[in-house]
């Protein structure tokens, strides 16, 4: 049976408020993030599907908001998360004042392969990390599958030597994931291949387990429909799993910190402290990392910050025929795990 009846689409959009959020620094190629924030009586939820993606995609992020207000969650077996922090594709010399927006942390994600750079510059950035942290911090890269196979096999070999917990989506197809393990078992490079969008943009998210492509899993809740489902997924893919963040208000990210609250076993940190790297938030009581670890707890949104991050008309429109058209899609995906 289902935790609660879901909402009618009239109730989704009466309760609907777009956001634009500035960002402290540029993430995945954006300076910005709008989101359609929902109010339902579970409490408050977040759709943040980014803009360029089709309402096939983007239905899953808005069944993570209607889980979120008219569901809520399953109950956590941990009541704090361990975090790492994120350092973004920036220049090494910024590298330290990103890491003091995190405070103490005992493992940083570096984002590579960043269009337009080089192995290089990825070299540079995560030598400056490692010297920043020092040797007992466990470092880990994201190239977002920008890699060809050949690629990442360079990649690698060059950014091994200061000692990386895993490489996050180095290639990617599934093929190449696969492919890339093996060739790296023969150079005896030891480092651990997780995936990321190979799951969450993927028909089939556990075609990555079955083909023992990845050594490890990234997963985000909004991206695949919500805690439940994700909770579901890693159940049946039988691999340890990374909670992650897609660059969420504290609304979005309490979605993520449900879900690591929510798994039964966690051997890793948790990339679930960008909401530092956002300018402004919605909510009085951000959901960021104290001493390495987040709460997990719910959050709600102030309509005072709602006002005042208020978007455009234009905006709000545009995000409401979103939500019209991702609406069957999300409810479909909340049927299938209800």
């Amino acid at each position: 049976m289902p935790p609660a009846p879901l909402p009618e689409l009239d109730a989704v959009l009466d309760g609907l408020h777009v956001v634009t959020v500035p960002l402290r620094t540029r993430f995945r190629g954006v300076t910005e993030r709008e989101f359609a924030l929902v109010q339902g009586p579970a409490g408050w939820g977040e759709f943040g599907a980014f803009l360029e993606y089709p309402p096939k995609q983007a239905a899953a992020w808005l069944a993570s908001a209607i889980e979120a207000g008219w569901w809520g969650w399953p109950e956590p077996v941990r009541d704090v998360i361990p975090i790492n922090a994120t350092v973004p594709a920036v220049a090494p010399e910024q590298v330290p004042a990103i890491l003091d927006l995190f405070g103490p942390c005992e493992s940083v994600k570096v984002k590579v392969a960043e269009p337009g750079e080089s192995l290089a510059d990825d070299i540079a950035r995560v030598a400056a990390v490692r010297a920043a942290v020092g040797p007992d911090v466990w470092l880990r890269i994201d190239a977002n599958g920008a890699w060809s196979l050949t690629q990442a096999l360079e990649a690698l070999r060059s950014l091994s030597r200061f000692g990386l917990e895993y490489a996050e989506q180095p290639c990617a197809s599934v093929p190449e994931l696969r492919e890339l393990r093996v060739l790296l078992a023969a150079m005896r490079i030891d480092t651990p291949i997780a995936a990321d969008e190979s799951i969450r943009k993927a028909e089939d998210p556990l075609l990555v387990a079955r083909e023992g492509a990845a050594d490890l899993l990234v997963i985000k809740a909004a991206p695949l429909g919500g805690v439940r489902r994700a909770l579901a997924i890693v159940a049946e893919s039988g691999l340890p799993a990374v909670v992650s963040s897609s660059l969420d208000t504290s609304v979005g990210m309490a979605a993520g910190v449900a879900l690591a609250g929510a798994l039964p076993h966690l051997e890793h940190d948790c990339g679930l402290g960008t909401v530092e790297l956002l300018a402004a938030d919605v909510t009085r009581s951000p959901l960021v990392p104290v001493d390495g670890e987040i709460v997990v707890r719910p959050v709600s949104a102030n309509p005072l910050l709602l006002d005042a991050l208020s978007a455009p008309e234009e905006r709000q429109a545009w995000w409401r025929e979103r939500v019209a058209a991702c609406y069957e899609g999300a409810l479909a995906i909340l049927d299938s795990v209800g």
